[in-house]
């Protein structure tokens, strides 16, 4: 437990680990918007790092950078769902967009394409590329957001609190439904997922890759999260 990391003091700890919180925080950062502080992030990913050191374990097996990480990791999502920014009318649009996504995938036994899903919502293909944008800007795209029932705000499923074994076993039957719904998405969303986070790369290094314009990259980004949320509707 914590004296088994021999930390005089919660200083000592972070003086010693304090690099990772920062790094963890920055890489948060760049995939939120810029009305977000560095400064929140770094203070609850503290909080974070100082809850490892209580509750580490060494006979777990994992080492302290890679439990405090997690911890850091989650303490800071927290943060971000406290003080969600996203205008509800962002929340409503993404819904609508899924619901249609959902009823012409159901109705033509296809990838919903983007003029469809602009005229099932009776809008034009134009304003729909503004919708996916502000659904892609405003939020911190995470799989559980899919599916969450309340559409309050971002969230990841590392989180700070240690699931009980009906949650762990219901979580982990979600990712793998998550994992075969990607499988179906169509090539390029799923090369954007893919490149966004397994390479980590950001959406400018995609837009390079793919030979198209940083904007259509977010709005491909935007458009994978709503059809994997249509597509996994069951699991509200």
């Amino acid at each position: 437990m914590y004296n088994q990391l021999q930390f005089r003091s919660s200083q000592e700890i972070i003086e010693q680990h304090g690099t990772l919180v920062k790094r963890i925080a920055h890489h948060l950062l760049a995939r939120l918007p810029n009305t977000v502080v560095l400064e929140d992030l770094i203070q609850a990913g503290m909080v974070g790092l100082l809850e490892a050191a209580k509750k580490y374990d060494a006979s777990k097996g994992a080492s302290f950078e890679t439990y405090a990480g997690i911890r850091i990791r989650g303490s800071i999502i927290d943060e971000v769902r406290r003080g969600d920014w996203t205008p509800r009318s962002v929340h409503r649009n993404g819904r609508r967009v899924a619901e249609a996504v959902q009823v012409i995938e159901t109705r033509t036994g296809r990838d919903a394409q983007d003029g469809e899903v602009a005229a099932e919502l009776n809008i034009s293909v134009t304003e729909y590329h503004a919708l996916l944008k502000d659904s892609a800007e405003s939020r911190l795209f995470s799989f559980d957001k899919l599916t969450s029932p309340q559409d309050d705000g971002p969230g990841e499923y590392i989180a700070g609190s240690e699931p009980d074994p009906s949650e762990q076993f219901e979580q982990e039957d979600f990712v793998k439904a998550i994992a075969q719904e990607i499988k179906g998405l169509p090539e390029r969303e799923k090369l954007v997922l893919s490149l966004y986070y397994d390479q980590e790369l950001n959406l400018k290094e995609i837009g390079k890759v793919l030979g198209v314009s940083e904007s259509r990259v977010s709005q491909i980004h935007s458009q994978a999260a709503l059809r994997l949320r249509s597509r996994l509707k069951e699991w509200r």
